[in-house]
């Protein structure tokens, strides 16, 4: 298993605390809130990040606030944000267009265990705008298909018309070696998909318990509860279950506080973590 240390990808010093000047060069529209920002660094240089891993955004006058990255580590010259339109600062960035500019700090915290999935089968849950950091993984995957082993995702949204990349994921389906299935709570008319929550899909799936890695980012904490729970029935280690717990996080470098749970601090400890280590933190999910 790789210890935390190993996983980290630390920004340079310059990130650390200042904001870099970065440019927007593409923006597009995912549903009604969600738009999908396409960020070129100074110098098109690569962001250096690890699936799971976050920045912090800026824009002045308006605050800062930690975002997933949801592009691929492949990804060169530029790194892609989903932001969902929800408080000041992101309503905001939906306003801004391409050619301004975003203050941004990192990659910060713990991605995901890419090194200890290798020849693994991956289970993916997730439900909304969670699925917008797994895509990072998901394309990880995908650009190293042969590292890995078969990928299922399963995916949930209030409605067909939440739903994020719909477009990739019809191409994620029709790649060799992947099992895609999404479902939603409140079908509309022409809705021809499956129907509940998310945990419905899992009597959909086959799962070798001895041999897969699941990564879950659902949003809600009784999502994440209720999505454990399933899995341990299933007879999946809980050091093979990993979750990200970036909801509750702020400055990104363990200074406010604000995610501490107990003596961890969820921007910097994680935001990934273990089974194991989510039953040691209490309050957690």
């Amino acid at each position: 298993m790789q210890t935390k240390s190993e996983s980290v990808c630390q920004p340079s010093d310059q990130l650390l605390y200042v904001p870099e000047m970065m440019r927007i060069i593409g923006i597009r529209n995912l549903t009604k809130l969600d738009k999908l920002f396409e960020i070129e660094l100074p110098g098109k240089r690569n962001l250096g990040h690890r699936p799971g891993q976050f920045v912090e955004l800026s824009i002045f006058g308006f605050g800062e606030a930690p975002i997933s990255v949801c592009s691929a580590p492949q990804k060169k010259g530029s790194f892609e944000l989903c932001v969902r339109k929800a408080g000041t600062l992101t309503s905001a960035l939906h306003q801004l267009r391409e050619g301004d500019t975003i203050g941004i700090r990192g990659p910060f915290g713990n991605g995901f265990p890419i090194e200890c999935m290798a020849k693994m089968d991956i289970l993916i849950v997730a439900g909304g705008i969670g699925l917008a950091p797994l895509r990072s993984l998901i394309n990880h995957i995908l650009a190293k298909r042969g590292t890995y082993g078969r990928l299922t995702l399963l995916y949930g949204t209030k409605q067909p018309s939440d739903i994020l990349f719909a477009d990739e994921i019809e191409a994620w389906k029709a790649n060799e070696g992947n099992e895609v299935l999404v479902t939603v709570d409140y079908p509309s008319a022409d809705w021809e998909g499956h129907v509940g929550v998310v945990t419905t899909l899992f009597q959909k799936v086959t799962i070798d318990p001895e041999n897969t890695v699941v990564v879950s980012l659902v949003g809600p904490p009784v999502m994440y509860r209720f999505v454990y729970m399933k899995l341990l029935k299933l007879e999946i280690p809980e050091d093979m279950i990993f979750f990200s717990l970036e909801r509750r996080m702020r400055c990104g470098v363990g200074k406010c506080g604000h995610c501490q749970i107990g003596d961890r601090y969820v921007c910097v400890d994680g935001p990934v973590f273990s089974g194991r280590e989510i039953k040691k933190m209490h309050e957690s999910i």
